[in-house]
């Protein structure tokens, strides 16, 4: 069965995460592809700020050979990044092992990369390729293709859901509990006050998509 799994690395464990130590606060985010002999990623777009040189936010990494910007709109620029193919890395694992990349996005906290496989066998074998070169990678979410959204995901902020799936993986849910608020906090990057208002409404969100498609049964007193 087609499987969907998330990745996390640190943020300086891929080439374009240079760009972090001159703008701290961006997020860059790949273009979906398709793992091919001799083009991977070819185009990426940054976010979050305004500088009069983009390119030369990016330092030397012997990941890349050249980066060039294609077009710009407000605090968004559009890129084309020329990999070195032989440099080990995330994209020569996805490459080695054909995953197709859904969707990738970089902060100076993270990378996040959602990948494709045919099977659960193929994300194993991208994991075992990260390991072999010794790259930090981290599953967070693994789960069937599914053909559309859930009503569930869809009422959620990206923000709800993240701090609703790392406190279910990492044991908030339990009883007793794993894992405090405080320490979800230190791990999201905000402050527990913060945590309690994204878990609160993510589940208050995930209730009212959920029960009111619950069908409507009469008391009968029991």
């Amino acid at each position: 069965m087609a499987t969907e799994a998330t990745f996390t690395i640190p943020s300086g464990e891929f080439p374009l995460g240079t760009v972090f130590e001159r703008l701290p606060d961006v997020a860059i985010e790949l273009e979906r592809i398709i793992p091919a002999q001799d083009v991977v990623v070819p185009y990426f777009w940054v976010r979050g700020t305004v500088v009069d040189d983009i390119e030369a936010a990016f330092g030397d990494h012997p990941g890349v050979v050249d980066i060039r910007l294609v077009d710009s709109v407000a605090d968004e620029y559009l890129l084309r990044v020329e990999w070195t193919l032989d440099y080990a890395g995330v994209l020569s694992a996805l490459t080695e092992t054909g995953i197709p990349l859904v969707k990738a996005v970089g902060t100076s906290k993270q990378w996040t990369f959602d990948v494709r496989g045919d099977d659960r066998s193929d994300i194993a074998a991208f994991q075992q390729r990260c390991r072999e070169l010794d790259i930090p990678v981290t599953l967070t979410k693994l789960h069937a293709l599914t053909p559309i959204e859930t009503d569930a995901e869809a009422a959620l902020t990206d923000a709800q859901q993240e701090a609703l799936v790392l406190a279910y993986d990492r044991g908030y849910f339990n009883s007793p509990r794993d894992v405090t608020m405080t320490e979800l906090g230190e791990e999201l990057g905000i402050t527990q006050q913060a945590v309690a208002s994204r878990l609160r409404r993510g589940i208050d969100r995930v209730l009212a998509s959920t029960v009111s498609e619950l069908p409507v049964t009469a008391d009968d007193g029991t």
